[in-house]
């Protein structure tokens, strides 16, 4: 079996060697407001609503000079009995292992409570620099009402306002100061003092940097890492997925449908590639979601989908396909996205089956999938168990092998001879809506993109697309990703 290794969230290369700093504190307290803020991002969703953030969410930020990575916890309830803030509170333990400090944010408008000093008191078991952030200050007033929270016991003791950036400075100044400069730290800056000293990015010439624009907008720069997106209906076994797939408990996983609402993301490296997977919450129809915070998770799910190479649609093999998977699927389509349709639970209908009719069949299945998904008949099918780690290295080696080929180039002198070879009076297209193609070549990659230039400025039939599309796929591939045209008459490149 295939090995791969486990990295802790590196956001860049290196991220592994800076200090971790963990927010905590109980529920609606503004601890999202705070990581947005210093993160200078919206990776964790904010709301009115108590018990948004559930999982652990990772970021960056820089202060005086020194980077450091921060991550964000779950409202922190200890010994709550139910099912959800017992994995929300266990998540929260593993960032108080990991963090060099811990910053307790509480409501300076609100009263204290048994909970707080539950908190204090498991904060100090750590024996790490523990901040006390008393948010939402705003005013003299709101400022002396901060000198309350001192009965807790804490020593340092901020006022802030995470939402109007008030008061932040002198906490992280404290931080900065509690947390010793590490040697890999030290390191790091030798190497950038030594790259920029030998003439390194700082000498690139304006041209350059347009040159290195232009390349990341046709997908062709160099990739660190591959992300990959893992999409679908609430409770079809994304998270368990996610932790199958790393290896890890990074997701928090439970029955109840619409756990995760932040996206959480794990990098592995596989085969000497660093894959990042992010779980995002399920997508589910306008009206079926009434939260707020329900609604910001489909709309940060879709964008992650969006900023991904590849997406796992992960399907329910006990519920089958719904026009939801098709719904969803389609997103991933249209944006370009590469796709791997992954059956999940399908133990549940064949050997794990109990409710005593026949095992599925894995043939029929699929022509059934393939029918409701037609537009994605270019996307591999994995059949799985996401509580079964052996069916993971097959999904990691599929999901290098969809990336490569999203990213190939094919050359206009091939593409002219694929061209010459190819009979288009064979494709089922009315005579009104004929082109001719002198010539075509490929554009852009990721997704692959193919001018077409015409003796006509129209648009491409469809079933004149399709065909031309099994015609590449059949000549180079392009396995699990979608191949874009665009048409150019010659008589408006004249006019150009």
């Amino acid at each position: 079996m295939p090995t791969y290794r486990r990295s802790v969230i590196p956001a860049r290369p290196g991220a592994e060697a800076l200090p971790l700093v963990a927010i905590v504190g109980r529920p609606n307290v503004g601890k999202s407001t705070l990581f947005n803020r210093l993160t200078k991002s919206r990776r964790s969703i904010v709301g009115d609503e108590p018990g948004i953030t559930r999982d652990r969410i990772y970021g960056e930020y820089e202060w005086m000079g020194r980077r450091f990575r921060l991550v964000d916890t779950g409202g922190i309830v200890p010994d709550d009995p139910e099912l959800i803030p017992t994995e929300i509170y266990n998540q929260a333990k593993v960032a108080l292992r990991e963090a060099q400090a811990l910053v307790m944010v509480v409501d300076a408008r609100t009263e204290l409570a048994s909970p707080d000093y539950d908190l204090v008191r498991l904060l100090g078991r750590s024996k790490k620099p523990v901040f006390l952030a008393v948010n939402k200050i705003e005013g003299e007033a709101m400022a002396y009402a901060a000198e309350n929270f001192r009965q807790l016991g804490i020593k340092n003791v901020y006022a802030i306002s995470a939402e109007h950036a008030l008061g932040i400075g002198d906490l992280l100044d404290a931080i900065s100061e509690a947390i010793p400069t590490t040697q890999a730290e030290t390191a790091e800056e030798i190497a950038e003092e030594a790259e920029i000293s030998e003439g390194g990015p700082l000498e690139t010439g304006e041209d350059d940097e347009s040159q290195k624009r232009l390349i990341r907008t046709h997908g062709e720069f160099e990739q660190r890492e591959t992300a990959i997106a893992i999409i679908g209906r609430p409770n079809v076994g994304k998270s368990t997925l996610l932790n199958a797939l790393t290896g890890t408990s990074r997701a928090i996983v439970s029955p109840i449908a619409g756990t995760t609402r932040d996206a959480v993301d794990e990098a592995i490296e596989f085969e000497g590639d660093t894959l990042r997977f992010v779980d995002t919450a399920g997508i589910r129809r306008k009206g079926k979601t009434h939260l707020m915070a329900e609604k910001m998770s489909v709309v940060m799910a879709r964008r992650h989908l969006e900023a991904a190479d590849v997406a796992l649609l992960v399907i329910d093999a006990t519920e089958g396909v719904t026009g939801a998977d098709a719904t969803i699927g389609g997103y991933a389509h249209e944006s370009g996205r590469s796709v791997i349709i992954i059956v999940n639970k399908w133990d549940a209908v064949t050997t794990g089956r109990t409710d005593g009719k026949p095992a599925a069949d894995r043939e029929i299945f699929e022509q059934q999938l393939r029918r409701a998904l037609k537009y994605l008949d270019y996307a591999p099918v994995i059949f799985l168990s996401a509580l079964e780690v052996k069916g993971m290295p097959r999904v990691l080696k599929e999901v290098k092998s969809v990336a490569a080929e999203r990213r190939k180039r094919v050359t206009t002198g091939q593409m002219n001879r694929f061209l010459e070879k190819i009979d288009f009076q064979r494709a089922p297209v009315p005579m009104a809506k004929r082109i001719r193609i002198f010539y075509m070549t490929q554009a852009a990659v990721a997704p692959p993109t193919f001018v077409l230039f015409t003796d006509r400025d129209i648009k491409l039939h469809f079933a004149f697309e399709r065909f031309l599309e099994n015609q590449i796929r059949e000549a180079f591939g392009f396995k699990g990703t979608p191949i874009w045209f665009k048409v150019k008459a010659r008589n408006a490149e004249t006019r150009d």
